[in-house]
């Protein structure tokens, strides 16, 4: 499981300027981001996936639970799901679903990461 941002970061500005005169443009920055929460089996490939407007501890939560209604986890399957070290995955308010076991990944090591394999498997394909 990872999250990945996705958006946009136009810069938006418009001058008339003299032919061979660099122009001066004032520009307005703006942001749009949406988060993209993964789910992928090494094995299979298969993937879940959702798109939320930010990345928190509640979002994390409530994508969780979701996942674990999704796959049937529960007391007759358990999900491992192998996670980076992230805020909203190590905070003792996150409450994870039955039949979902976390485990976390040393600091620093998205080599060690299975979803990032599996991003960098498929661009190459």
């Amino acid at each position: 499981m990872d999250e990945h941002r996705v958006g946009l970061k136009p810069i938006v500005g418009r001058v008339w300027a003299e032919r061979g005169k660099a122009p001066t443009v004032p520009v307005q920055h703006r942001y749009q981001w949406l988060y993209l929460y993964a789910f992928a089996s090494p094995q299979t490939g298969e993937g879940q996936y959702w798109l939320l407007p930010c990345v928190n501890t509640d979002a994390f939560q409530a994508v969780l639970e979701r996942f674990a209604v999704s796959t049937g986890a529960g007391q007759e399957r358990e999900i491992i799901l192998v996670l980076d070290g992230a805020g909203w995955h190590t905070t003792p308010l996150l409450h994870c679903p039955n039949g979902v076991t976390l485990i976390f990944l040393p600091p620093y090591s998205p080599e060690l990461q299975p979803a990032e394999r599996l991003v960098d498997d498929h661009r190459h394909h």
